[in-house]
């Protein structure tokens, strides 16, 4: 994969240049004002140029930028520590602050890791994910992602581990009925456990709904229920990724509340800091606290940023007008409100296959043939085309290809900021359909 062909792993030439936003809209330095769809890369939650944040931000840069978190602890880290443990509740209350969602990813690893030495299990050195999976850019959360066009270049290069199916109703696995996923996908993961031995394996990691690799994919009922018992019954660690789809982007703080399940750690991200600020963390149940406690002082992972002062403040003000503001109930409320409107504004455009997700968090899903579920050929690069038919109408969207085996697959992410009305998700979805239109038109599929 060079540059110079059209990837949404390298930017692009030719793109426009960001000037400032403003709640739901980003202006470019030529003036012209997009919709931001997408939150950017689902990201920024609270829209653009919130003031009150700003001014957090501002404040706590007046008195002091950073303090180093084996010199200083600060009000900011702690405040942001009880706001998060309030929000995730089932113990899941110890945390490391990092810069974004693969630190936090990768913290999860080597806390998964250290846990399991503390405990003498030096044996449990191996990850178990799923096929059309995206955990991360470093090369531990790469090595358990599915995403063969960012992880090829590594190859040969990335630790060892198990990719088993996706969990993906839509997509199910050769002879499977849909109804029967979760269950025929959790009996995988015991079946890879027992394959590899239960005392090598560290842990599950799995994204509760999974984001850029698969196009917004809700794991089915039951599933995560049953993981979980897979998981204790052969003393293997859960590790739940939420970068992308948690911190009320789904309508519950937590993904999985949905599902009833509380994971042993669970990395988070973009919508903690909503995008004011580099900020990511990961969470982990106090009984692997304990542990880590009782054997080592603590975690043994972090960085010169970690608990990063500045970024901590942003995150509390973010935090704190998320839950004053009721916006989890609010996109609990409106998700279903949003995915019927996308589905009038598509009608009739037969490549629309499937129209999934939670709360603020929707894919569409592209294909040749609905009967069939066909994806159109990897070479039309139609997911590209949808992008610039989006940016071109003023609208951002998130469009991702390889959904169906790494290569072939078209979808589009939409997950718009907490703070959209119901007027500005109907632009979004009449936006959208009007760009799958022309760029479905481009290659003679209109």
């Amino acid at each position: 994969m060079t540059a110079a062909q059209p990837t949404i792993s390298i930017a692009g030439g030719g793109l426009p240049k960001v000037a400032y936003g403003s709640g739901m809209h980003v202006f470019d330095a030529s003036g012209k004002r997009y919709v931001d769809g997408s939150g950017g890369p689902a990201v920024y939650c609270l829209g653009h140029g919130n003031r009150e944040v700003n001014a957090a931000i501002t404040a706590q840069l007046d008195r002091i930028a950073h303090g180093y978190r084996y010199t200083f602890t600060s009000d900011p880290l702690e405040e942001l520590t009880a706001l998060v443990a309030e929000s995730c509740g089932g113990g899941l209350d110890r945390m490391v602050f990092v810069s974004g969602g693969s630190e936090a990813v990768e913290s999860a690893l080597k806390i998964a890791l250290q846990y399991h030495a503390a405990k003498g299990e030096m044996t449990r050195r191996r990850f178990i994910s799923r096929h059309r999976s995206w955990h991360g850019n470093t090369l531990g959360a790469l090595s358990i992602s599915g995403f063969l066009e960012r992880r090829a270049p590594y190859e040969g290069a990335l630790i060892e581990g198990s990719l088993i199916s996706p969990a993906n109703v839509y997509r199910p696995p050769a002879g499977v009925a849909p109804a029967e996923v979760g269950a025929w996908c959790a009996a995988e993961l015991e079946a890879e456990i027992l394959r590899l031995g239960a005392e090598k394996v560290a842990a599950f990691v799995f994204e509760p709904v999974v984001g850029a690799a698969g196009g917004v994919v809700p794991a089915p009922p039951g599933y995560a229920a049953l993981v979980r018992d897979v998981c204790d019954r052969h003393g293997v660690l859960m590790i739940a990724d939420e970068v992308m789809c948690g911190a009320g982007r789904c309508g519950t703080w937590r993904a999985l509340e949905h599902d009833g399940v509380v994971p042993d750690i669970m990395p988070v991200a973009k919508g903690l800091g909503g995008g004011y600020l580099p900020l990511g963390a990961t969470v982990y149940h106090r009984r692997i606290g304990v542990v880590l406690d009782a054997a080592y002082g603590g975690p043994l992972t972090g960085h010169t940023f970690t608990g990063h002062t500045a970024a901590c403040a942003a995150g509390v003000a973010v935090q704190r007008i998320v839950r004053r503001d009721g916006l989890v109930g609010k996109v609990r409320r409106l998700g279903p409100v949003f995915m019927e409107m996308l589905k009038g504004a598509t009608q009739g455009i037969e490549a629309v296959g499937d129209i999934r997700g939670r709360g603020f968090f929707v894919g569409l899903e592209l294909v040749a043939d609905r009967a069939t579920k066909e994806p159109f050929a990897a070479e039309h690069k139609l997911f590209i085309r949808i992008r610039d038919a989006a940016l071109a109408r003023g609208l951002i969207c998130y469009p991702c290809g390889g959904n169906v085996d790494g290569v072939r697959g078209d979808t589009v992410i939409l997950a718009p900021p907490y703070i959209a009305e119901p007027a500005d998700l109907e632009e979004i979805a009449g936006l959208t359909a009007a760009s799958i239109r022309a760029a479905l038109s481009e290659i003679g599929a209109g």
